[in-house]
């Protein structure tokens, strides 16, 4: 998931502009203790907080898995609201920079590989069982966004993970053209401009992934990038050749899939059925003003792969006010979560993670 290169080719995977928000309100008071927590994955050293509640009795631990984007664990005191209030029933957290980032070793990749995030997941749950930390009997995941596809990954790995909080998950493929159609509807482009410049997008995203000459893809996408969202989304940048070419390379190498129905990327070759054998409770939360991933996709998705097996437990829970990150918003538009002065957490939003985590996955 990316916003690196270019709005119009490169964006394609952009699914959590804020992957790492600030509190969204005050954290309930709750006596805990936060040390620094070290291990090592894919060569890197890896630095977090691992936050232990302060009761007689820790029922268990959760594993924080970042969505998209740059993190900044301690500076950014990321998803501080959340942790506490994990710690509040009695539950450790565990939450880490990805390489490159905060105390962490390594270079940072946008882009790193699902399969890599996912070891980060293994590794860091591998290292908190070794050394007893308080909770590591019995290990859960919490995810956002890009996260939808980390988490499953990790658990058909290790069968010991006992259950997952699935926030703003995604399908397998591409979700840009339902993000371009949602937010330019939003910001005024009427149903004939809309299809038009998702054309556009999909036509200039053929020719880079075929081969095709970049003079050919500038010309496919001049409304595109014309576009006034597309410019902002952009930062005002333009696309270019080498970055045009690195990526296409990508997909003539064979490193990078294509759905051939759809036309659109597979970020996890055989997700649905990855999904399928998840067998532990999972809890799966969607904002139905998310204008980033196509969230009723998604919510299907899950009801025939998890929803269908007799040995998993799915529940599902939507918020009617609540954009990609489950804070209320107006619009659920890329330009209101970039711009939001305040984000505060759709009504319920905690409440219904702590009531599922005391009736299916605590006991």
């Amino acid at each position: 998931m990316r916003l690196r290169h270019s709005a119009i080719l490169f964006v394609i995977a952009f699914l959590a502009c804020c992957a790492s928000p600030p509190p969204a309100a005050s954290p309930p008071a709750a006596p805990t203790h936060t040390a620094r927590f070290d291990f090592t994955s894919n060569g890197n050293r890896l630095s977090g907080l691992f936050d232990t509640p302060a009761s007689e009795e820790v029922r268990g631990l959760i594993v924080i898995i970042h969505g998209y984007g740059e993190t900044d664990v301690t500076g950014r005191t990321s998803y501080l609201d959340l942790r506490r209030r994990f710690n509040a029933l009695g539950v450790s957290t565990l939450i880490w920079d990805k390489p490159g980032n905060g105390q962490s070793e390594g270079m940072f990749d946008p882009d790193q590989p699902v399969a890599s995030s996912a070891q980060e997941v293994l590794d860091a749950i591998a290292a908190a069982r070794a050394r007893n930390m308080p909770g590591s009997h019995r290990v859960g995941l919490w995810g956002i966004s890009r996260a939808g596809w980390i988490a499953p990954l990790a658990i058909q790995q290790d069968p010991e993970i006992a259950f997952w909080i699935s926030v703003s998950g995604t399908d397998e493929k591409e979700n840009f053209p339902y993000l371009l159609a949602s937010n330019l509807r939003i910001e005024g482009r009427n149903e004939a401009q809309i299809a038009r410049l998702v054309e556009e997008w999909r036509r200039g995203f053929e020719i880079m992934r075929s081969g095709g000459s970049f003079s050919d893809y500038m010309a496919a996408t001049e409304n595109l990038r014309g576009d006034p969202f597309m410019r902002y989304l952009n930062g005002g940048r333009e696309d270019s050749e080498a970055d045009f070419r690195a990526y296409q390379q990508q997909f003539l190498s064979g490193a990078f899939e294509v759905d051939e129905a759809s036309g659109l990327m597979i970020y996890v070759p055989g997700f649905a059925q990855t999904l399928a054998r998840v067998d532990i409770p999972v809890l799966a939360i969607f904002g139905e003003r998310d204008r980033n991933v196509d969230w009723r996709a998604s919510a299907d998705l899950y009801r025939r792969t998890i929803g269908a097996n007799p040995r998993a437990a799915l529940t599902i829970r939507t918020f009617p006010d609540a954009n990609h990150n489950i804070h209320r918003a107006e619009t659920g538009g890329l330009r209101e979560l970039i711009e939001m002065p305040e984000r505060v957490p759709a009504d319920g939003y905690f409440e219904t993670m702590e009531t599922w985590l005391e009736r299916e996955a605590l006991n």
